[in-house]
C-alpha cells in the first residue's frame, strides 16, 4: 500500500500492520490487553512510561493530550486495524511509532526474541469520503468472523445468528462499544470526532449485520 500519502489534521485515515512474515503478533489474552492498554496511553505527547499505570483499569488512566482520535479498531491473530482522525500535526505518525515501538518491546522481551515484530511501517490510507468512513466501521468490524468462518466472504455466511453472538462477545475490537455499550475499554475511542452515523447501538449493530447479507448475497449472484 502507498505510504507517500500526506497525513493533515482534521482528517481520517485506515491504518493497519501486520507480523513480519504473517506471524502472530498477539499469543494470548495478556497481550492483547497489553496493546488495548497501549492503544490509549500511546495516545498522547508525552512519553510512554506503562509501569507507572499498568495497575489502574483503562478508563482510569487519563489522557489529556491526545494526538489522534481514534473511532474505531480490531486486533486479529498477525494483524490490527484503526480507524484514526488526525488531531495535532504529525499526531498518526508520532502515534503509530509509540504503538509498534512499545508493543514490540514488550512481545520481544516476553517470548525472548529479537528483530522486527511488525511487517515494515504501517500501512495508512486517507479515508476520502463520507461513503468509505462509513464502511470502515462496518469492515474493520466484520474482521473477526473469519475466525469461525474463514470462507464467508468468498462462500457466505453459513450461520448469521452465530457470527452476531461471535462479533458481540469479541472483546478485542470496538464492536462491543457500538453495538452493545459502554465499558473499560471505550477508553480509548473518541467517537464525537467522528460523523454520528448511528443513533443508537441496535442502529449499529443492525448497520453491520446489512454489510454481512450484502457479501453472501453478491456470492449468491456470482454463483447464479
Amino acid at each position: 500500500m502507498n505510504r507517500k500519502i500526506t497525513f493533515a489534521e482534521g482528517e481520517y485515515y485506515h491504518v493497519y500492520n501486520r507480523g513480519v512474515e504473517k506471524r502472530d503478533i498477539f499469543m494470548d489474552r495478556s497481550d492483547r490487553v497489553r496493546f488495548h492498554r497501549m492503544l490509549h496511553i500511546s495516545n498522547s505527547t508525552r512519553p510512554v512510561v506503562y509501569k507507572l499505570i499498568q495497575r489502574l483499569p483503562l478508563d482510569k488512566i487519563e489522557v489529556d493530550d491526545k494526538i489522534v482520535a481514534i473511532g474505531a479498531y480490531v486486533l486479529m491473530n498477525n494483524h490490527f486495524h484503526l480507524l484514526v482522525k488526525e488531531i495535532s500535526e504529525g499526531g498518526v505518525s508520532t502515534f503509530m511509532e509509540k504503538l509498534t515501538t512499545s508493543y514490540s518491546k514488550y512481545f520481544n522481551l516476553k517470548n525472548k526474541r529479537v528483530g522486527p515484530l511488525f511487517q515494515g511501517r504501517f500501512k495508512a490510507e486517507h479515508v476520502d469520503s463520507d461513503e468509505y468512513l462509513k464502511y470502515l466501521y462496518a469492515y474493520i468490524h466484520l474482521n473477526p468472523v473469519k475466525l469461525i468462518e474463514p470462507e464467508w466472504k468468498e462462500g457466505g455466511i453459513k450461520n448469521l445468528s452465530a457470527a452476531k453472538k461471535y462479533l458481540e462477545g469479541y472483546r478485542y475490537s470496538s464492536y462491543e462499544d457500538y453495538a452493545v455499550g459502554k465499558r473499560e475499554e471505550s477508553a480509548i475511542l473518541s467517537p464525537s470526532e467522528f460523523p454520528d452515523y448511528f443513533e443508537n447501538t441496535g442502529d449499529f449493530a443492525k448497520f453491520v449485520e446489512e454489510w454481512l447479507d450484502y457479501e453472501k448475497e453478491q456470492v449468491e449472484k456470482a454463483v447464479d
